[in-house]
């Protein structure tokens, strides 16, 4: 098994599952991102988990090509910048996630977007 199968493998579905979510109960979605951001301790550690899965990623995964394991590749990457971002400025993580939950069509969009992408993903880990 390739790597690039692996890690498809790890996010597809957990992708997938987000978006499902999102789109199931988009009230549950804002109430847990209400919880997370009135903690700087969890979005702290969100950073670390972040920052963690993005180094393994990169490490494991670096490949510049111009196919799909090139979304492999920069996932890890925006995973390393956005864990650090976490990390060192919690304060501004906060003020983004409330603008991003003031503004209505954010979580469908992401949703949306967390589908797409996990369910090729998941294809390309499982079926492909």
């Amino acid at each position: 098994m390739t790597t690039s199968i692996l890690f498809a493998r790890f996010i597809g579905p957990v992708m997938l599952a987000a978006a499902i979510s999102m789109a199931v109960d988009r009230q549950a979605i804002r109430n847990v991102a209400d919880d997370f951001m009135n903690s700087p301790a969890l979005i702290y550690l969100a950073g670390v988990l972040t920052l963690i899965a993005g180094i393994t990623i990169i490490t494991f995964h670096n490949f510049w090509v111009f196919d799909w394991r090139l979304i492999i590749t920069i996932f890890g990457y925006i995973c390393v910048i956005s864990g650090i971002f976490r990390m060192a400025f919690p304060t501004q993580v906060k003020q983004m996630g409330e603008w991003m939950l003031e503004t209505r069509p954010l979580i469908r969009i992401a949703a949306i977007l967390n589908g797409l992408l996990g369910a090729f993903l998941t294809y390309k880990g499982f079926i492909a």
